[in-house]
Formats: C-alpha cells, structure tokens, sequence
C-alpha cells in the first residue's frame, strides 16, 4: 500500500478513508467559531479525515478552516477526506442534490469525499431542521431510502462527492439497499454509534461482510448534552478497566478507548476542541493492544446507547417504519 495510505482503509469504492477522523459536532451554546479554531488545530496536528453535517450548522467554518490550511500550505484539498450528511429534511430525491449543493456552498468547495444519509427517518422538508407540530412532535414523513439513494448515486455520478454511505441504518434497513433492484454503488460505510459499552459486535460483523466500512462516532462515549444523554449514563473515561489498561501503559483511557475500536477494523471519529487531547488522539497508530487487553474490554460491553432513544421516542420518531434502534442490530 502507497505509504500515504497507510493509516487509511480502502473503501469498495476503490477510495481511501484514513481510519481516524476529527469530529467537528458541538452543543448548541459552544460558539461555531470553535469549529473554525479546532478544525485548523486537528489539520495542523495531522488529522486529513474531517466529519461534519449540514445539520450541525458549521460547514461555513469548518470550510473556511480547511482552506486556511490549503491557503498556507499545510495540505492540499486531496489530502483531506470530508465527510458531510444529507439531513432529514432533504430525503426527497428531487431534495437530495440541493442539499448537497447547499453543503458545498457554504463550504466554498467543488466536491466532498463522503456524502451520507444522516439517520433513516424522514422529516417533512421545509426551513425547520427539526420540523415539529402544535403538538411538539416530530413532522414525520414516508419516504422510499431506495429513492434517496438512487439520488445519492446520482451526485457521486455528476463528481458532487467521491464516495456515498449512510449513517445510523440497521442491518434490515442496509439489507433493502444492498438488494435494490438497479443498484449502482453500496454504500461505503455506515457511521453509528459505537464504543467500548456499545462495541456492535454483530452490525460490525455483517457490515465487514458486505465490505462495508464502519465507522465509530461517541467512540469517547459521548458530550453530556442533557437533551441527547441521560445524565445518569455512566461516564465511559471513566470505566476502571480503561483505566487500569491505561495506566498500565503510561496512555490516557480516551487512547485505550480508540486504539480498541480502530483494532477491530473500525473507523474511528475522534471529537474534542482541546489541543492537547487532539494531539493525544493521533497517537493511537503509535501502539498496540494485546488480545488478552482486547478480551478484556470486549467484556464491559452492556450495549449502552449514550445518544438518548427517549429524545426520539418522546417526539414519535420510535414509531417510524425506519426508526433503527428496535431491532438488535
């Protein structure tokens, strides 16, 4: 393997991912500057795989900082992979290139690497991301993912992005993809929650299966948003085992945490607006855990869910046909 893919897994697309991407998502009441900041942080600390959404409403400074660092000569544009997601909202197929389009806009770029469905429950489109009734319920909508994704192909077709995925899909919901009829690209990866208490053994075994790539975000367990996260949700950092591995080794508990998911052969987003943790999260390609380390932290998985199925299920999402979650993997 070319040596500037060395940390990357080939996706069965024929492109690159590098195996370890900063996550650019933030509470509400951190400024958006912060993206712009800690984006040009993670790329002058070494981090070239960029994960951000349209629903995350930063792709303006999470732009402008990866051009900064084209500008001044610390990359060029086909050094980094950038994810973006197609929100709720746009998963009409006639919506779907608009709202990449929008993407790249505010991006003041002419392609992404990776274009996702963000999560398989449609929403009824309009200038609300998270359209709601009088009632507060989610506006729910019943849309084809076939149709969508037949879409998605058509912008990785017309060179809008390089590769197409999905995000959140269960195994049923991947299975009506794989055998649609007509079908002219799998999807690259799926991005899901996952992490030492939530280790998707089963959804990561079919996905390999499929040569589909997975990829981990809350991989440190997750931010404490209370309208996301039960507060009472134990703190992943904080697992003895991790730390015992930790100490053991002279690391930090977030390293242990992803050096075991990237060991497993899975992509791993790495999120924190702190330099010093940045520079930290890099260091996992630097060792290796043993099998028995391996072993050990297999078995404090309880498949925890940090991102909070009560904040869907209170505005009727869970009631969906396509709400992921119900079934075991």
């Amino acid at each position: 393997m070319d040596p500037k893919h060395s940390h990357s897994v080939k996706l069965n697309d024929g492109n690159f991912m590098p195996r370890l991407g900063f996550g650019t998502f933030a509470p509400s009441e951190v400024p958006k500057s912060k993206a712009f900041e800690f984006t040009k942080v993670a790329i002058e600390a070494g981090f070239r795989h960029i994960d951000a959404a349209f629903v995350y409403e930063n792709e303006e400074q999470v732009g402008a900082a990866i051009r900064e660092k084209i500008a001044d000569g610390t990359v060029k544009r086909e050094d980094i992979f950038y994810t973006t997601k197609l929100w709720a909202t746009y998963f009409r197929p006639e919506l779907v290139r608009p709202a990449l389009e929008k993407s790249l806009k505010k991006l003041q770029m002419d392609y992404v690497d990776l274009f996702i469905i963000h999560f398989p429950v449609a929403m009824r489109p309009g200038d609300e991301l998270l359209p709601m009734d009088d009632k507060g319920q989610f506006m729910l909508e019943s849309v084809d993912l076939r149709d969508t994704w037949e879409a998605l192909e058509k912008c990785k077709d017309a060179g809008l992005t390089k590769s197409i995925g999905v995000s959140n899909f269960n195994r049923k919901q991947l299975e009506m993809i794989l055998n649609k009829p007509g079908l002219k690209y799998k999807p690259t990866c799926n991005q899901v929650e996952c992490h030492a208490y939530l280790n998707q053994s089963k959804l990561l075994e079919y996905c390999k299966s499929k040569d589909i790539v997975l990829v981990a975000y809350s991989a440190l367990g997750s931010h404490r948003d209370p309208n996301w996260v039960d507060p009472n949700s134990p703190r992943l950092l904080e697992d003895p085992v991790l730390n015992a591995i930790a100490k053991k080794r002279n690391r930090g508990a977030g390293q242990i945490a992803l050096r075991y998911l990237l060991q497993r052969g899975v992509v791993v987003l790495a999120k924190s607006f702190n330099e010093k943790r940045i520079k930290e999260n890099l260091q996992i390609f630097e060792f290796e855990l043993t099998a028995e380390e391996m072993k050990e932290i297999d078995a404090i998985n309880s498949n925890l869910r940090y991102s909070n199925e009560c904040y869907f299920s209170s505005f009727s999402a869970v009631n969906h046909p396509n709400y992921p979650f119900s079934d075991e993997y």
